[in-house]
C-alpha cells in the first residue's frame, strides 16, 4: 500500500488542507446527486411498468375481443346458408365455408379459380348466374379491406328459378287461354255472318238481285274471316327483318301511293312530310309497309270526314322517326296501356291486331312504337290536338347519314 506523503496532512500546508476539503465537498456533492438521480430512475421504471402493463392489459383484451370476433364471424360463415370462397390476391381459393364445400369438395383448396369454374360451373344467359350440375347458383364477389384477395358469395337460387319458370309458363298459358278466347270470339262473328246469308242464297223463291247481294255480304264476312287468320299468323310466327336496304323516302312514298285513294273516299286529307329521304333502313320492306299502313288505316278510321291525318319522317339521333297522327278523338287515358295488346280493339270491326303486329315489327328491326296523346307539331294542329299519335323509331342502315 502507498503510503501518503506526511505534508499532506501537515496543518503546516493550509493549501492542501484546503483543497483536501474541497475535494471532500465535491465528493459528498456528486454522491447526493448520483442518489437524487437514482431514485428519480427508479420512479420512471415504476411508472413506465406500471403504463407497460396497462398497455398490455388493454393489447390482451383487444386481442380477446378480435378472438372471440373472429370465432363469432367464423360462425357465422359456417351457418350461412349461402357458399362462401375466399381467394387470395393470385385468385387461389384459401379457404370455404361448409356449403361452399358442399359444392365444390376439399380438394379445391390451393387451385386456382379459373380453373375450379372450368371443372365445375357452366354460365347461363344471365349474367352472373351459374349451373351446377341442376343446380343454379347466384354469385357476388368482393374485394377484401386489405386489397389482397376476394371474397365469393354463391347463392342456391333453384328453387326461386323452378318458381320464376313456373310463373312465366302460368302467365304464358293465362295468356293463350285469353287470346284463344279472344280469337274464337272474332273468328265467330264474321263466320256467322257469312253462315247466315249462305244459308239465306238456298231459300226458294230468292230472287236474283237478293241472291247476289247474299252472296256479296257471305264473301265480304269470308274475306274478314281470311285477313283475321292470316294477322293471326303474322303475329303468331313473328316477323323477321330481312335484308332489303331501302330508302326511308322510298318507304314514305310506297304507303302514300297506298293511302291516299283510301283517304280520298272517306273526304280526310292525307299529309305527308318526308325529311328522311337521307337515310337507309335495312330489314323488310313489306313488313315496314305493312306496318305503317295499319297505323294509317287506324288514324283514317279514327278521322271524321273533312279531317286530315299526317305521316312524316325525320332524322334523329337514334334513327329514322317515322310519325302517324290522326285527327280523331284520341285514346282514353284507361286503354293506353292496352292499346298493343292482341285482340283489343275499340272499333266494332276490328280484329285488334294492327298494332300488336305494327310494335313486332318494330321490334325485328330494333326499333319501338310509342303512343302519344296530343301531336307535338303544327302541321295538324288547327282542330286536332286532341288526335292519337304514334312514333315509330328505327335505327338506320351502316353508312347512312345525311348528305348521303
Amino acid at each position: 500500500m502507498t503510503e501518503l506523503p506526511p505534508q499532506m496532512f501537515d496543518p503546516q500546508h493550509p493549501d492542501k488542507a484546503a483543497e483536501l476539503q474541497r475535494a471532500f465537498a465535491m465528493f459528498n456533492q456528486v454522491s447526493a446527486d448520483l442518489t437524487r438521480a437514482y431514485e428519480a430512475l427508479q420512479g420512471k421504471v415504476a411508472s413506465l411498468t406500471e403504463e407497460l402493463a396497462v398497455a398490455n392489459g388493454e393489447l390482451r383484451r383487444q386481442y380477446q375481443e378480435k378472438e372471440a370476433l373472429s370465432e363469432r364471424l367464423s360462425s357465422l360463415l359456417d351457418a350461412m346458408p349461402a357458399g362462401v370462397v375466399l381467394l387470395d390476391a393470385l385468385a387461389h381459393v384459401t379457404a370455404l365455408n361448409p356449403v361452399a364445400l358442399t359444392m365444390f369438395g376439399p380438394e379445391v383448396v390451393g387451385a386456382h379459380w379459373g380453373d375450379v369454374v372450368a371443372r365445375f360451373l357452366e354460365p347461363t344467359l344471365t349474367a352472373g348466374e351459374w349451373r351446377l350440375g341442376e343446380r343454379c347458383l347466384s354469385m357476388a364477389e368482393s374485394i377484401l379491406p386489405s386489397g389482397d384477395g376476394k371474397i365469393l358469395v354463391l347463392h342456391d337460387i333453384t328453387s326461386a328459378q323452378r318458381m320464376k319458370e313456373e310463373l312465366g309458363r302460368s302467365q304464358r298459358l293465362a295468356a293463350m287461354g285469353e287470346m284463344a278466347a279472344s280469337l274464337a270470339h272474332q273468328l265467330r262473328t264474321p263466320l256467322a255472318a257469312a253462315l247466315l246469308y249462305t244459308a239465306n242464297l238456298g231459300q226458294p223463291g230468292v230472287n236474283e238481285a237478293a241472291r247476289l247481294k247474299f252472296s256479296e255480304k257471305a264473301a265480304s264476312q269470308l274475306k274478314r274471316l281470311e285477313r283475321l287468320i292470316q294477322d293471326v299468323l303474322l303475329y303468331a310466327r313473328g316477323e323477321s327483318i330481312g335484308r332489303d336496304v331501302l330508302p326511308a323516302g322510298d318507304l314514305l312514298a310506297e304507303v302514300r301511293q297506298t293511302m291516299e285513294p283510301l283517304a280520298r273516299a272517306q273526304g280526310v286529307e292525307f299529309v305527308v312530310d318526308d325529311a328522311c329521304s337521307a337515310v337507309e333502313i335495312v330489314g323488310s320492306r313489306k313488313a315496314l309497309a305493312g306496318a305503317l299502313v295499319n297505323l294509317l288505316e287506324n288514324a283514317l278510321q279514327a278521322t271524321p270526314a273533312g279531317g286530315k291525318i299526317y305521316l312524316g319522317g325525320k332524322i334523329c339521333p337514334a334513327g329514322v322517326v317515322f310519325t302517324v297522327r290522326d285527327g280523331g278523338p284520341g285514346v282514353p287515358h284507361e286503354k293506353r296501356e292496352r292499346i298493343f295488346e292482341p285482340f283489343f280493339t275499340t272499333k266494332g270491326q276490328g280484329t285488334g291486331l294492327g298494332l300488336a303486329i305494327a310494335r313486332g315489327v318494330a321490334r325485328a328491326h330494333g326499333g319501338t312504337i310509342e303512343l302519344s296523346s296530343a301531336p307535338r307539331s303544327a302541321v295538324v294542329a288547327d282542330g286536332d290536338a286532341s288526335g292519337a299519335e304514334f312514333v315509330m323509331t328505327l335505327p338506320v342502315g351502316v353508312g347512312s347519314g345525311e348528305g348521303k
